[in-house]
């Protein structure tokens, strides 16, 4: 069992953003597998306060990528999830919000396990969430906007020209026992 954790672990540690797209059809079953994983996140009261809009067109891509200042990433990525906070279902706003992390989280984790699809969560375009509503004819007194997750076939070479190595705050940086 012990082992099973341990590459639980490293599955996780090796989960990074992938801003790097080839232009490669995702298949309807991997997106719907990557949304099935993420639908069992957790919410309070099993709200399941989310709302997906699934976007492959390229004329909605370009849309959305004029919004963003990651706008590249947005158009080269093969679809982008589009994920809002469905005000009716939720019913404590903390819990909501933390239950759309828990989310994204399984998303990313997800497109993590998929062989050579990556993705970021863009959250930028946060600030511009009423025109975002606006493409989707979606009411901002109903939805809002959490951001987005583009996904695409991983381009290893722009990817290796922009690694940077990646780190992470010592646990005795931010974890107090008592």
């Amino acid at each position: 069992m012990d082992l099973i954790k341990n590459d639980f672990i490293e599955f996780i540690k090796q989960r990074k953003s992938t801003r790097s797209f080839i232009y490669q059809k995702i298949d309807k079953e991997t997106i719907l597998n990557i949304l099935e994983g993420a639908r069992w996140a957790p919410s309070g009261n099993n709200s399941q306060p989310w709302r997906v809009c699934i976007v492959i067109h390229p004329t909605v891509k370009r849309m959305l990528s004029e919004l963003s200042k990651y706008g590249g990433i947005i158009e080269d990525a093969y679809v982008n999830l589009v994920i809002f906070l469905d005000l009716e279902r939720g019913y404590d706003r903390v819990k909501d919000i933390q239950a759309i992390g828990a989310f994204m989280e399984n998303l990313l984790l997800g497109i993590h396990a998929q062989e050579d699809i990556g993705g970021a969560w863009i959250g930028e375009i946060l600030d511009r969430k009423e025109e975002v509503n606006e493409i989707f004819k979606l009411p901002i007194n109903k939805f809002e906007l959490m951001g987005i997750i583009a996904i695409g076939h991983i381009d290893e070479a722009r990817e290796k020209v922009h690694a940077k190595e990646r780190e992470r705050r010592p646990l005795d940086e931010f974890v107090e026992w008592y």
